[in-house]
C-alpha cells in the first residue's frame, strides 16, 4: 500500500521557512498568468520541493499552523458539454465555470475562467452562498457577464453540475521571481452521482509565472519532467466517462493511469449556508489558487 503524500511530503515541507497569506497575495498575486502543469510520482515530491527548497530558498504557506489545505470544486457545464468539448477541441471561446470550497476554512467561491492573451489564463470570481446542486442567479448573472467579455454569448446556456474534484494543496513561493508552485496530491475526480476515480500515487505540480519558466520549472526539466496537457476537469472527466472525445488527454491518462483505481465517493450534496470574505481584502486568496484546473 502507497503511504499518503502528506507523511512523505511533510518533513521537506516542514523543513520550509513559512510565508503568511498576506505576504503571498502581495508578492505572487498572478491572476493572469501562465500556468504550466506536471504530473509526478508522489515518490519524488520530496526531491522536488527539498530541491526549491534547498536551491532558490522556497517558502511554504502557512496558515493557522498549517501547510496544507483541502479543496472541493463542483464544476458546472450545458447538458451537451459546450465548456468541456470547445477545450477539448482547442475552440478560442472557450471557457471553465466552478464552486469552489476551501475546506479548512469553509470559504466558498464562484469562479470564471476565460483565456487571456499569449496563453495565459484568467480567472474572476465572487463569493458564492447557495448549494451546489444549482447556480444561484448573482452566480448566473455574473457567468453570463464574464463570458460575454470574452466574447461567448451564453444567454442559451443551462448550466448543471458535471463533476466534482477533491484534494490536498500546499503552495510554495519562489522569493527570486517572485512567482508560486501548488502541490496537489490525493486528487479525486467524481461525477455527481458518485461514481469516482482516485489518483493515490499520482501528484498535479502546477508553476504560476509570466512568459518565462520559473525556478521550478528549470529544476523538473533537469529531472526530465515535461508540462503536459493536464485539466482537472476536461482530463476527470474524459477518464470517468470514456465516450466522450479526450484526444487532448489521453496522453495523461495512458501514461499516468493505465489501470486507473476507482473509488466510492459521496454523490454530490448541497452546500450549507456559510460566511464568506470580501476578495478584495488582503486576507483573500484569491490570488494565489488558480486553476489547475
Amino acid at each position: 500500500m502507497t503511504a499518503p503524500a502528506s507523511l512523505s511530503l511533510g518533513p521537506v515541507v516542514g523543513a520550509l521557512r513559512p510565508i503568511s497569506l498576506d505576504e503571498l497575495v502581495d508578492r505572487a498575486s498572478l491572476l493572469t498568468r501562465l500556468d504550466r502543469k506536471y504530473m509526478l510520482p508522489v515518490r519524488e515530491l520530496p526531491l522536488v520541493v527539498g530541491g526549491l527548497g534547498a536551491g532558490v530558498g522556497a517558502r511554504v504557506l502557512e496558515m493557522g499552523g498549517e501547510r496544507d489545505f483541502g479543496y472541493r470544486s463542483v464544476y458546472f457545464d450545458t447538458p451537451e458539454l459546450d465548456g468541456y468539448l470547445r477545450t477539448a477541441r482547442r475552440r478560442r471561446r472557450r471557457f471553465k465555470l466552478r464552486v469552489r470550497t476551501y475546506l479548512d476554512s469553509g470559504d466558498h467561491y464562484f469562479e470564471v475562467k476565460t483565456p487571456g492573451p499569449r496563453g495565459t489564463t484568467v480567472k474572476q470570481r465572487i463569493p458564492y452562498d447557495g448549494d451546489s446542486r444549482r447556480l444561484t442567479p448573482e452566480a448566473r448573472a455574473f457567468a453570463d457577464d464574464v463570458l460575454a467579455g470574452a466574447g461567448i454569448d451564453s444567454a442559451g446556456f443551462r448550466f448543471v453540475p458535471t463533476l466534482i474534484t477533491s484534494y490536498r494543496r500546499t503552495t510554495l513561493f519562489l522569493p527570486a521571481s517572485d512567482s508560486r508552485v501548488t502541490v496537489d496530491t490525493g486528487l479525486t475526480w467524481a461525477l455527481p452521482d458518485g461514481t469516482g476515480l482516485g489518483t493515490p500515487d499520482r501528484a498535479v505540480v502546477e508553476t504560476k509565472s509570466g512568459r518565462a519558466g520559473s525556478e521550478a520549472d528549470r529544476l523538473l526539466w533537469s529531472l526530465k519532467h515535461r508540462p503536459v496537457p493536464l485539466s482537472k476537469y476536461g482530463t476527470g472527466l474524459a477518464a470517468l466517462r470514456p465516450g466522450l472525445p479526450a484526444h487532448r488527454w489521453l496522453p495523461v491518462l495512458r501514461r499516468h493511469f493505465p489501470n486507473p483505481p476507482h473509488v466510492p465517493t459521496d454523490p454530490l450534496t448541497p452546500t450549507g449556508p456559510h460566511v464568506s470574505t470580501d476578495p478584495h481584502t488582503p486576507n483573500d486568496p484569491h490570488a494565489l489558487h488558480g486553476s489547475a484546473a
